[in-house]
């Protein structure tokens, strides 16, 4: 009976680890997601800056058609 419940103990013990393993991923994963999608924010900007610019270059490029 006492090794039965010291076995577990010690599983419970080892499952309290786990979930706090996790919890601990989980809050560094949810970090790196949101500075992902800040980062990506941030390239989604400047590439339709770069269309936009692109856009207004062509208007100005004299029609080579004949």
């Amino acid at each position: 009976m006492n090794s039965d419940l010291k076995m577990l103990e010690e599983e419970v013990s080892r499952l309290i680890t786990l979930y706090q393993d996790i919890c601990n991923e989980n809050i560094r994963l949810r970090q790196q997601l949101a500075q992902t999608s800040a980062h990506n924010e941030k390239l989604t900007e400047k590439i339709q800056l770069a269309s936009s610019r692109l856009e207004i270059l062509l208007k100005h490029l004299p029609d080579h058609e004949q």
